[in-house]
C-alpha cells in the first residue's frame, strides 16, 4: 500500500456537507491513510475538532484564526482558541499567516494576531500551519524573530516549527523557510501547464521537506481543473513532485508521510481505513 497523506483539507467547508462520507471512502480507496483538517476561525476549528473525534484514527485537526477572518479579533478570543488547541485529535495551530491580497482583516491586525497565535504555539509545543499570500517579507520577518527566539530558548519546535501551506512565492522565500527547518505544503497547482516557475522551485526542493495537501475543495489539480478538489487527488500532486524528481510516486508518497509523521507527531496506524 501506498501511504499517501493530506496535510490540509478543509472537510469541514459546506461545498462536503452533500457527501463527505462518500468523499472520505473515494480518499481511503485512492490509498489516503491520513488527513489533516484545519480551521479558520473559531466556529470551523470545533467543526474540525467535531470531525477529528469521529475518526481518531483517520483525521487529525488544527485550530487557528485566518488572516482573513480576524476582523472579530480581540484578546479575548485566545482563551477560547487555547481550549479548542488542547482538545483530542488537535495537532498544530492554523491556518495562520498574513494575507496582503485580500486584506480581509487590517494589516496590523493581521500581524497582530498572527504574532498571538505563533506564541500560542510555542505555548503548547504545537507546530504552525501558515498561510502566506502576498506577504512573504513580512511573514519572513517575523517568523525569523520567532524562530530564533525558539533556538535561544531551546525550545523543540525549533527543529519542527510549521509548514508553509500550499506554497506559490519565490525561491528565496523557500529557502528561507527551509533555513528555519520549516516544511513546504505543495498542493494541486505544481500540475498546472502553466506553472513553470513552481515546478522549478519545486525540482529543487529536498524530499524530506515536502508534505503533500489538496487545500480541498480548491486548488483542483489537472486534468480535474474547475471541478471541487477532494483528498481523492492527492496522487496527481505526488506523480508530479515524481516526476519533477525523476523517482516514483510511492516514494514521494512515503517521504512525505514520514514528514507528516514527524511534524505532527503522528503515529498513524495504516491498517486502520475505513472502507
Amino acid at each position: 500500500m501506498i501511504p499517501y497523506t493530506d496535510t490540509h483539507c478543509h472537510l469541514d467547508f459546506d461545498r462536503f456537507s452533500k457527501d463527505r462520507p462518500q468523499v472520505l471512502k473515494r480518499a481511503w480507496k485512492a490509498g489516503l491513510v491520513w488527513i489533516l483538517n484545519p480551521g479558520t476561525d473559531l466556529h470551523t476549528n470545533q467543526a474540525a475538532i467535531e470531525l477529528a473525534q469521529t475518526y481518531p484514527q483517520q483525521i487529525s485537526a488544527s485550530v487557528g484564526i485566518h488572516p482573513n477572518y480576524g476582523l472579530p479579533w480581540t484578546a479575548d478570543i485566545l482563551p477560547t482558541l487555547k481550549e479548542q488547541a488542547t482538545q483530542p485529535g488537535v495537532v498544530a495551530i492554523g491556518e495562520i499567516g498574513l494575507d496582503y491580497y485580500r486584506q480581509h482583516t487590517p494589516i496590523t491586525q493581521q500581524q497582530q494576531m498572527f504574532e498571538a497565535q505563533l506564541s500560542l504555539a510555542e505555548e503548547l509545543t504545537l507546530p504552525v500551519i501558515l498561510h502566506n499570500r502576498e506577504s512573504s517579507q513580512d511573514l519572513i520577518s517575523v517568523l525569523k524573530n520567532w524562530h530564533q527566539g525558539l533556538i535561544k530558548a531551546g525550545h523543540p519546535l525549533s527543529g519542527r516549527p510549521g509548514v508553509f501551506h500550499s506554497f506559490s512565492a519565490d525561491h528565496d522565500t523557500a529557502i528561507a523557510a527551509l533555513e528555519m527547518n520549516f516544511y513546504i505544503g505543495i498542493s494541486g497547482p505544481v500540475t498546472f501547464k502553466n506553472a513553470a516557475a513552481l515546478k522549478t522551485i519545486v525540482r529543487n526542493l529536498p524530499l524530506d521537506r515536502l508534505l503533500l495537501e489538496t487545500d480541498a475543495p480548491f486548488l483542483t489539480p489537472h486534468p480535474h481543473r474547475g471541478k471541487r478538489n477532494e483528498p481523492a487527488y492527492i496522487p496527481l500532486i505526488a506523480e508530479e513532485i515524481a516526476r519533477l524528481h525523476e523517482t516514483s510516486p510511492k516514494h514521494v508518497a512515503e517521504v512525505t508521510y514520514a514528514n507528516a509523521c514527524q511534524l505532527f507527531k503522528l503515529t498513524i496506524n495504516t491498517n486502520s481505513r475505513s472502507d
